[in-house]
């Protein structure tokens, strides 16, 4: 069979190679018009994946050491490099090197049982597995063992004793590289197996949500970070912003760590405002004089965290009552992770299902993906 010749193809002189990276350490390998909307190619994605529930994941490019999450209504090109945009396609088996982008969990949620999709979860699982592999909370080092346990019976299910021994797994893919440090390989190959036979008959995707709750006990675990300006003439930022599942954080970067200014819970949030490079925070019950003004360093930024701020507070804010019916319905069963997840499989959870829960976040999230917040 003869080959087209992409030079006289106007069609497939517009395709080109982009790589997605999966939270799992897998790729996908697509070829696309470089025309596309990124809602087209986030759909591509999950259907790949055969994900149905894809609205806690977004896709992002790296740019100054940071995620930028696209705005689906937007074509690929708005966030790709120049050259690959301008780049000629040589040959049907001859694309240029393909765009990286990243799937990955735009919008945390508090609780595992809020993602009904079993894939969906255990992309969520996964994402949440790296950023413990990052995470630094010194005062919580037992929390990185249970970690563990419960990760290494979700990728190896019931301890064996004549399988699952010496080093039956790497400590480098379930714990920092403190911890290793601190306690030695040895320390860790020696514990973790009892607690991992401690998991016995937990399945797969009843150890996700039990991985997911404890991860998001940690501090620096649900977290997406940007930098932040003192004020415009500052070259170096000395300043961060952590988003997360609550609120807003504002940190203070000094050399290599983070320390904590401001915590502010949405609720204690009045007010974003966004101008330009000018970034503004209104608490709430405080007079305007006490606003805090930092600079995100260019207009693209602003609106990129205005989005996403503005979203992941709606989010938080509607989620609130599912989330009060859930813990309600653990309190009152009083039932752990394995017998209580039964109660979620699209039956009703004190008046709410699973299902209409979806559907909250579909609702709740369209806006941003396929139009535009101007402001809170």
């Amino acid at each position: 069979m003869s080959k087209l010749n992409f030079h006289n193809n106007r069609v497939m002189q517009d395709r080109r190679s982009v790589c997605i990276f999966l939270p799992n350490d897998e790729s996908l390998n697509i070829i696309i018009n470089v025309k596309v909307l990124c809602h087209q190619l986030l759909v591509q994605v999950c259907d790949l994946l055969r994900l149905k529930d894809c609205h806690l994941f977004g896709l992002s490019v790296i740019q100054n050491n940071e995620h930028v999450y696209m705005e689906l209504s937007q074509k690929l090109y708005k966030y790709c490099p120049k050259e690959w945009k301008k780049e000629a396609s040589k040959g049907i088996d001859q694309f240029g090197p393909p765009m990286i982008i990243h799937f990955r969990v735009q919008y945390y949620v508090e609780n595992g049982r809020l993602i009904s999709d079993r894939i969906a979860r255990y992309y969520y699982y996964w994402h949440l597995r790296k950023q413990v592999l990052h995470s630094q909370c010194m005062l919580q080092e037992e929390a990185y063992f249970l970690l563990a346990a419960f990760a290494l019976q979700a990728d190896l299910g019931n301890f064996k004793r004549n399988k699952h021994y010496g080093k039956y797994f790497e400590p480098e893919a379930y714990f920092p590289s403190w911890v290793i440090t601190k306690r030695g390989k040895d320390y860790i190959l020696k514990h973790i197996p009892n607690m991992h036979k401690d998991q016995f008959a937990l399945t797969a995707s009843e150890a996700h949500l039990k991985y997911i709750k404890e991860a998001i006990r940690l501090d620096d675990i649900a977290v997406h970070y940007y930098r932040l300006y003192k004020d415009k003439r500052e070259i170096e930022a000395s300043l961060t912003l952590g988003l997360t599942t609550r609120g807003i954080q504002i940190f203070q970067n000094i050399s290599e760590e983070k320390q904590l200014l401001y915590d502010f819970p949405w609720t204690n949030v009045g007010k974003l405002v966004f101008v330009g490079k000018k970034f503004e925070i209104l608490p709430d019950g405080l007079p305007s004089a006490r606003k805090l003004i930092y600079y995100t360093g260019c207009p693209m930024r602003s609106r990129h965290l205005l989005e996403l701020l503005s979203s992941s507070h709606r989010l938080y804010m509607n989620l609130q009552p599912v989330l009060r019916h859930i813990r309600k319905l653990e309190e009152n069963e009083g039932v752990g992770v394995r017998d209580s997840c039964h109660s979620f499989k699209g039956e009703r959870v004190l008046g709410v299902t699973i299902t209409q829960v979806s559907r909250i976040l579909k609702t709740l999230l369209t806006s941003y993906h396929l139009g535009r917040t101007e402001s809170r």
